[in-house]
């Protein structure tokens, strides 16, 4: 399946470096996290992909034109440094569209912009760009395919660290719970999706304001939760946190379920 990945945001929260790199060229590691969102696709077979570029497009496009594989790879240097033969392989089979979707366009004008690129997919994956996990993604697909519905998303549990509040309007305060203990889920912006969810969105939408509550007023949407390791990266702290996962792991943090050694390490902790 193609694999539709919205690069166009400008990352606000994450100032200190999408001022000078969009936030899908943030990096993790030696590569920058957009790099790890494709590894894992293409972990589960999926090499097809389509990027929606918008702010500093360019700046992805060079990264790829650009590619060394040796940055992420034991390598051999030979012919007086002439030849680098690296020992593995990244994105030999990988075949990436590059698309210009708008500057400030939304996500659901990002999608309606690379239709033409999915017209003969009946179904398709999509992502954020910006989380990482360890989720097994051939659940999600073969739960959505027998499902019949249209679109179904990844749900997962808020790792930021705040306090829910229940209170009355004069201030009273009934309950207190901290975001794990309030069973509350999130949209983990992975997605799959039918040909017909481009009948859902209109000019202007966001994909998750009114094309998601139309397909829930019909009972097309579907949600599949999961408890494993998820860590979206808005903010500079959230960074720094799958940062140091990649350096306690020595290059085999939880989400890369490609490396040889990877094993499952469960939720980790809340970033504080």
């Amino acid at each position: 399946m193609k694999v539709v990945l919205f690069c166009g945001g400008f990352g606000m929260r994450i100032r200190e470096y999408s001022e000078e790199i969009p936030k899908p060229m943030v990096p993790i590691g030696h590569r920058p996290i957009l790099w790890h969102v494709m590894k894992y696709y293409a972990h589960f077979r999926h090499h097809d992909f389509i990027l929606c570029l918008g702010h500093q497009a360019r700046t992805v496009k060079q990264y790829f034109l650009d590619y060394d594989e040796c940055l992420s790879n034991d390598f051999t240097l030979s012919d007086g440094g002439r030849t680098r033969t690296p020992a593995r392989r990244d994105i030999e089979d990988w075949n990436i569209t590059f698309v210009d979707t708008g500057i400030s366009a939304n996500i659901g004008q990002r999608l309606l912009a690379v239709r033409e690129h999915l017209r003969n997919e009946e179904m398709f994956l999509a992502n954020y760009s910006d989380g990482l996990t360890d989720f097994p993604l051939p659940q999600l697909i073969e739960r959505f395919r027998v499902s019949g519905r249209l679109a179904a998303f990844l749900c997962v549990r808020p790792s930021f660290s705040v306090h829910f509040v229940e209170a009355t309007e004069d201030g009273d305060v009934l309950g207190l719970r901290p975001a794990e203990e309030a069973n509350l889920w999130i949209n983990g912006g992975c997605f799959v999706f039918r040909q017909e969810i481009f009948d859902y969105i209109r000019d202007g939408e966001d994909l998750v304001v009114e094309p998601f509550h139309r397909l829930m007023r019909e009972h097309q949407l579907l949600a599949r939760k999961y408890d494993g390791f998820f860590q979206a990266m808005d903010t500079f702290k959230e960074r720094q946190f799958l940062e140091q996962l990649y350096v306690e792991g020595n290059g085999h943090a939880p989400w890369m379920v490609w490396a040889p050694s990877h094993s499952a390490n469960g939720r980790p902790a809340r970033v504080e």
